[in-house]
């Protein structure tokens, strides 16, 4: 065992304290784990090393009860700034001077006279409770190794939060372990309340975060956006949850992303519904010995999305916005969205990313004037912090790329932001520019008449070309305004501004009667699309950025 480095002091324990830590050590219970079932929530207890831990418990089970009377460990230090608030139900007290002396009331005799090799227990066997962790992996050589492991990611990140991952069996033995206390204290009134133990979980964090912070030169924050995910394994006891499942069934449902029904969760539950009768009569208390320590598992880095957003025109008839591969081939060689997360992913190192716009193209349709909104999120990012030069210098490469689009307004955004993309979209309007071809001759008047046409109504039932990727459904659409240019005897250029989500091509051609009415009905000819841009897309968002 290693010294965690922290300074050795007086532990917050009183006389009738003593047979309680007494069994919890004969029982198999760690040094730290001693503490956390008596309620202890003096941080800097824990963050003592090991060693001078199980020394000071030791001499505490030790030590005449004259000696504690007159304070010499009876009286706890003064609780610090950084230290947990007492519990309401604290077994064991952190403030000065409670009275009680060497009252053992209530603590079964023969407890109270039992011999044990307090180091033996404590400090050669694995924990009955935490299995170990809190042992073996609460020092400066574990925390040296997350660092490493962390250092190796080449993340950028100036602070950090740090996450802990336990065996779901820790609940059962927690549950078995409180359950000896409990029979301990007949007091109604003393540590009674399991919610008064000290979880493993959080006496971890109370050692390891300042050691794991002093390692990597950064805050551990609760509120961090770069994740540390540190996880512990223990195989020899994986059955200690399997006898749950006959008493709490409805606890355990197999779920298609988990390995195992045996989740933290699920235990905790059914640890919480099955009787104090049932769990006595099926799990021992207090829990075996263990012949193995945990095994930790490879540490994970994390950090939240990032999301970049902008506007992009697209200026090729053979591009299409998400990559298009029908029957596993794929059509065209390349995508709006390739395009564009490319660079962001090489600059960013994410792991991946989710692309999402406001509305979408046609791959013959071209998009113009100031482009349309696009969010790209970028998940798992090694690099997070970006200027704005840095950013400007980003959508040059871009524009660089490919002279088939082109980006503006790039800029980092919150998630939060995204979401002004996607609100009202229907409500939203967007203008196009249509070539448009009739089967009969017209001459100039024939269509005059389009530009009186206003806010038409129109219902349109799913186009049969969408039919494979949306519902079947009518939805009604408005044709805001119209105007049409003459051009030659069978085509003329038509604009349009409609509600956002128009099917501009079958409104043209009518779809088989599937859009009512449509331009075939209005111009008494059948009439088709030849090219179709979108001149603008009327969403104010994401805010301007001046060149």
């Amino acid at each position: 065992m290693h010294s965690t480095g922290q300074g050795r002091g007086m532990l917050p324990l009183k006389v009738k304290d003593r047979p309680i830590v007494r069994a919890l050590l004969a029982a198999g219970c760690c040094a730290r784990c001693a503490l956390r079932f008596c309620c202890v929530g003096l941080q800097s207890a824990y963050r003592q090393s090991y060693e001078d831990l199980a020394s000071e418990l030791h001499a505490f089970v030790s030590a005449e009860p004259s000696s504690m009377e007159h304070g010499k460990s009876g009286d706890a230090p003064e609780k610090g700034p950084t230290e947990r608030p007492p519990c309401k139900k604290m077994r064991l007290e952190t403030a000065q001077g409670s009275g009680e002396g060497g009252d053992t009331e209530g603590i079964p005799e023969a407890h109270a006279d039992a011999d044990v090799d307090t180091t033996a227990t404590a400090e050669s066997k694995v924990c009955v409770a935490c299995l170990g962790v809190l042992q073996y992996f609460c020092d400066k050589t574990y925390a040296k190794k997350v660092a490493e492991a962390v250092t190796a990611e080449r993340y950028q990140f100036d602070s950090l939060v740090l996450s802990v991952s336990l065996p779901a069996q820790l609940s059962v033995r927690e549950h078995s372990t409180w359950l000896l206390v409990k029979k301990l204290v007949r007091d109604k009134g003393a540590c009674q309340d399991k919610d008064d133990i000290i979880q493993v979980k959080e006496a971890f964090k109370w050692i390891m975060n300042g050691l794991v912070s002093q390692e990597l030169g950064v805050p551990v924050l609760a509120k961090s956006l770069f994740e540390v995910s540190v996880g512990f394994t223990h195989p020899e006891t994986d059955e200690d949850c399997h006898f749950l499942a006959t008493t709490c069934s409805d606890c355990f449902k197999p779920a298609r992303n988990k390995l195992s029904v045996f989740t933290r969760m699920a235990v905790v539950k059914a640890v919480e519904k099955i009787s104090e009768e049932n769990f006595r009569r099926l799990f021992p208390c207090p829990p075996t010995h263990p012949a193995t320590r945990c095994a930790a598992l490879a540490t994970q880095c994390l950090h939240v999305s990032v999301f970049v957003a902008g506007r992009y025109n697209k200026f090729s008839r053979t591009l299409p916005q998400t990559p298009w591969v029908i029957d596993g081939e794929r059509r065209m060689e390349s995508s709006v969205e390739e395009l564009i997360t490319a660079p962001l992913l090489s600059s960013f190192r994410s792991e991946g990313f989710n692309f999402s716009s406001s509305g979408r193209e046609d791959v013959d349709v071209r998009t113009l004037g100031k482009g349309r909104p696009f969010a790209v999120e970028l998940l798992n990012p090694h690099r997070a912090q970006f200027s704005k030069e840095e950013v400007r210098e980003l959508q040059e490469a871009i524009n660089k790329s490919s002279d088939k689009i082109r980006v503006r307004d790039l800029q980092i955004v919150t998630r939060e932001a995204v979401g002004h993309m996607k609100e009202g979209e229907e409500e939203k309007t967007k203008s196009y520019g249509a070539l448009i071809w009739t089967q009969r001759p017209i001459e100039k008047d024939d269509i005059e008449f389009i530009k009186d046409i206003k806010e038409l109504k129109i219902a349109q039932k799913t186009p049969l070309r969408v039919l494979h990727r949306r519902p079947l459904a009518v939805r009604p659409r408005i044709i805001h305004t119209m105007t049409a240019q003459f051009l030659d005897a069978h085509h003329f250029h038509l604009n349009l501004r409609t509600q956002a989500g128009t099917y501009i091509k079958e409104f043209v051609h009518g779809d088989f009667g599937r859009t009512k009415p449509n331009l075939c009905e209005l111009m008494k000819s059948d009439t088709d699309i030849l090219e179709l841009d979108v001149e603008s897309v009327d969403v104010d968002w994401p805010p301007a950025i001046e060149d």
